[in-house]
């Protein structure tokens, strides 16, 4: 029998819309700015639609060192494909082992990870101990301090919680072995829980800013999201102020730059979530059930 659609449904669904128009609003309005030439943007001309289209000022900004768009993006992405792979493979081999009810001390070890979670030793503390390992001014520092994430940790040992141990001891009678068990039999059981830590991390690496900020004081090391600071920001005490230009006959304001700079550093982390999207709602819900 067809549902009957009420007034709440209705009301529902009119505010879930101009919730969705206000979010996608920014991104249109950017995106308009970053393809429009400079002379309709200063006259307040460009809203959602681009006029006088043009890609000058996207190859403009790739292409210039100083501003250094194109170091950011790559650093950025090597920094959200190495350290999520770093953090999955990491969490999911602690979650593992804390899973097991045959492992000495385990509800030891989860109590000092929660701990490391409620009380935070906080940025100079930090600094002294990074500094002493080395990663100040190291890539390594924007890939080791993040491998594991306790909220991450919980959803992912609640999840392993609830795999039936009939696999366990089969494996076991079969001679398989603890790194056999967890590659082979929970691995390939675990795709919604991988792909909702992998979305988790990979946001957070990619919009991460304040470890970059404090300890990658080379211009070589940072991501987008400092070098979007250095020109939005900070630029003219870094002497990466914009200012207009014309190139090929199209006059570029620093609006223009700053425009496709914020939509390169967002359109690609928003690409990841669809693959994702499969596996998120199952892998959080499920990884949430058990405390």
């Amino acid at each position: 029998m067809r549902k009957r659609t009420t007034w709440f449904d209705v009301v529902n669904n009119a505010v879930m819309l101009v919730v969705a128009l206000l979010c996608v609003f920014p991104f249109l309005h950017i995106l308009a700015i970053s393809l429009s030439d400079g002379k309709p943007v200063v006259s307040g001309d460009v809203l959602l639609v681009p006029k006088d289209v043009t890609l000058e000022t996207y190859k403009y900004i790739l292409s210039n060192p100083r501003i250094g768009v194109s170091t950011g993006l790559f650093n950025s992405f090597f920094y959200t494909a190495a350290g999520t792979l770093i953090a999955v493979t990491v969490t999911y081999m602690t979650a593992f082992a804390l899973s097991r009810k045959r492992l000495p001390g385990r509800r030891v070890l989860m109590l000092l990870f929660l701990f490391t979670w409620v009380f935070e030793a906080g940025i100079i503390p930090n600094y002294i101990v990074y500094n002493a390992l080395g990663l100040v001014e190291s890539r390594l520092v924007m890939l080791l301090p993040m491998a594991i994430n306790t909220f991450l940790l919980i959803i992912t040992r609640s999840f392993l919680d609830g795999v039936p141990e009939e696999l366990e001891e089969a494996a076991l009678m079969d001679g398989a072995n603890d790194w056999q068990i967890m590659w082979s039999v929970f691995f390939a059981i675990s795709k919604p829980i991988i792909a909702t830590i992998s979305l988790f991390n990979a946001v957070y690496i990619w919009n991460q800013f304040l470890i970059p900020m404090i300890y990658l004081q080379d211009r070589s090391l940072q991501p987008i999201t400092v070098v979007l600071y250095n020109m939005i920001i900070a630029g003219g005490k870094l002497g990466t102020s914009l200012e207009t230009i014309n190139v090929n006959g199209t006059q570029l304001l620093p609006q223009n730059l700053q425009a496709a700079a914020i939509f390169l550093a967002v359109v690609p982390i928003l690409f990841i979530y669809p693959f994702a999207q499969k596996y998120f709602s199952k892998g959080l819900m499920v990884g949430a059930v058990k405390g």
